[in-house]
């Protein structure tokens, strides 16, 4: 197991053999999620430029509509889901 330290400006240097195994270069950008265990570090993926023709329809619904009631309440059952599982 290898340490790193904390810099006066908030920065932490990752290993390079952990940089090297995952192909992480400069630049690239993280979403940093607190968890239960500590810290979790997701490389994001930049979303790649889409046409409305693309995406036309991708979120077709096969049921009885959501009422507003319904669609709201949803964000909350998924707060509590991950807050349960330990990842807030």
């Amino acid at each position: 197991m290898e340490t790193t330290r904390l810099s006066t400006k908030g920065q932490i240097v990752l290993p390079k053999a952990i940089r090297l195994s995952r192909g992480w270069r400069p630049g690239m950008e993280f979403s940093v999620e607190e968890t239960r265990e500590g810290i979790l570090l997701r490389p994001v993926k930049p979303l790649q430029p889409k046409t409305v023709a693309e995406v036309f329809g991708c979120l077709k619904w096969k049921g009885r509509p959501k009422t507003i009631e319904e669609m709201n309440r949803a964000p909350l059952r998924m707060v509590k889901r991950r807050h349960e599982s330990g990842r807030y």
